[in-house]
């Protein structure tokens, strides 16, 4: 019987780094993955070939109209669909490969099969053959990730209506295409196949786009996603999606009814809790069926951890990674922490989105004095180059000490752009701070800069 002083059940971003994190830390560690390719549902059929797809989408997208203004005329643009599959999966396989190698590099034992906890220092692994290998672990890391929700009247059938998974490998380009939620996953893969021809309709239940998403910001996305051509609609509870014939039908209350050539349901997702054994070692999941964990993500069984999508927190493939590594490190040291107030979030859609800290709303939910300082991106001489100047950078702080306590950001690179708002919010800088800072020029930080002096009603090229 295999031994290993961890063994994670996962090999997703929380699963895998925590695994590598063990073995640097001296730890004899080893992964249960079902799946051949490591890497999760982000590297599988989440944020790498999403955004593969973005970027692919977005080149076809310029070249058919987008460069004239440069005074580059393209003329005879066609789409090979084909290879722009191709080259998504490629990216997929590159990077599963190198997680392979990373596993292989630090001495961290992979084993193929479906992962279960089997009782107290045990894990079961069943592989494809139905064989079934028990394996003894002093702890044991659970990191299984997520799953679409799909709601009740919607049937997958997993060629005409899907979750994410089957919109990132439509063989053909729908003729109209119903999105199911106005998330970031919808918007993003409703952007993908409106760029590529697609009439997209996005249905949305609730009066806005991108909940927990700053409500400024999120106006303003709206206003652009329409100009770009998404039909999007507020109060629409679907209460049906099937396929018929060759198509879709997608019903909703009031009897509003849309006929459609594919269906992609996005309505977030949640933890994938079940079938792994909780019950074994007498853990039980809250009502969204994520385990509940404590500061150090240990639960309520002795010798067992859980961290990423499955426990709670914004699930999001750098967050699990941060649990990854604090949990581990918490093993050894009996200290760990990651603040989920200054996890970052991207939308990658274009213009990219990017937030950071509290939004305006829950600042006034919470009754916090604050400051407001906004910079357009026309205003920005990089931007202007780039001939990318629609969104802006909203700086929030703190009325009295002027910490900041948010970043928000609709425009060129936001995703980028964060990282800089994050490493100054975890760090306790000021807008003051950041005004003070030299930033290169001609730049896309520069906006954030003016965004912080606009902070204090003295932005310069404003």
């Amino acid at each position: 019987m295999p031994s290993h002083e961890l063994v994670v059940i996962g090999g997703g971003p929380a699963g895998y780094v925590a695994a590598i994190r063990a073995s640097q830390l001296g730890m004899n560690a080893a992964v249960v993955e079902a799946e051949d390719r490591l890497g999760g549902t982000c590297l599988r059929v989440g944020c790498i070939p999403s955004k593969a797809l973005l970027e692919s989408s977005h080149k076809f997208a310029e070249a058919c109209g987008g460069l004239s203004q440069h005074g580059v005329r393209a003329t005879g643009v066609e789409l090979d669909l084909g290879t722009m599959m191709k080259r998504k999966e490629g990216v997929v396989t590159a990077l599963a490969r190198g997680i392979d190698s990373l596993l292989k590099k630090n001495s961290v034992t992979r084993y193929r099969g479906q992962g279960t906890l089997a009782g107290s220092g045990r894990v079961n692994v069943l592989d494809a053959s139905g064989n079934v290998t028990i394996i003894e672990a002093a702890r044991v890391v659970i990191a299984v990730g997520s799953r679409s929700v799909i709601l009740p009247g919607v049937e997958i059938d997993g060629r005409f209506v899907g979750t994410s998974t089957e919109a990132l490998s439509y063989e053909t380009i729908p003729g109209h295409l119903v999105v199911i939620g106005g998330g970031y996953i919808g918007l993003e893969l409703g952007s993908v196949w409106a760029r590529l021809g697609s009439r997209v309709t996005v249905l949305e239940f609730s009066d806005r786009i991108l909940t927990g998403i700053d409500g400024e910001i999120a106006s303003e996305a709206l206003t652009l996603f329409r100009k770009q051509g998404l039909d999007i609609r507020f109060g629409m509870r679907v209460q049906r999606a099937v396929a018929v014939g060759n198509g879709c039908v997608v019903e909703c209350a009031g009897g509003e009814q849309f006929e459609c050539d594919r269906v992609l349901a996005a309505t977030g997702r949640k933890p994938a809790t079940d079938r792994i054994g909780l019950e074994s070692v007498g853990i039980a999941c809250d009502a969204r069926g994520a385990i509940p964990v404590d500061s150090m993500f240990r639960t309520s069984a002795a010798g067992v951890w859980a961290i990423g999508d499955c426990v709670a927190g914004p699930m999001l493939a750098h967050k699990a990674e941060e649990d990854g590594v604090a949990c581990v490190e918490g093993m050894r040291s009996g200290h760990c922490h990651v603040d989920y107030n200054l996890v970052p979030a991207v939308v990658f859609t274009h213009p990219e989105i990017a937030a950071v800290g509290r939004t305006e709303e829950q600042l006034k939910a919470e009754g916090v004095r604050f400051r407001k300082g906004l910079f357009p991106f026309r205003a920005n001489g990089r931007a202007r180059t780039i001939a990318d100047g629609e969104g802006f950078v909203k700086v929030l702080a703190d009325a009295e000490s002027d910490l900041i306590l948010g970043v928000h950001i609709i425009g060129p690179q936001a995703g980028n752009l964060i990282s800089e708002a994050a490493a100054a919010m975890a760090f306790g800088a000021t807008s003051e701070d950041i005004a003070r800072v030299c930033h290169a020029h001609p730049t896309l930080s520069e906006a954030f800069k003016e965004a912080s002096m606009a902070v204090d009603s003295r932005a310069i090229h404003m």
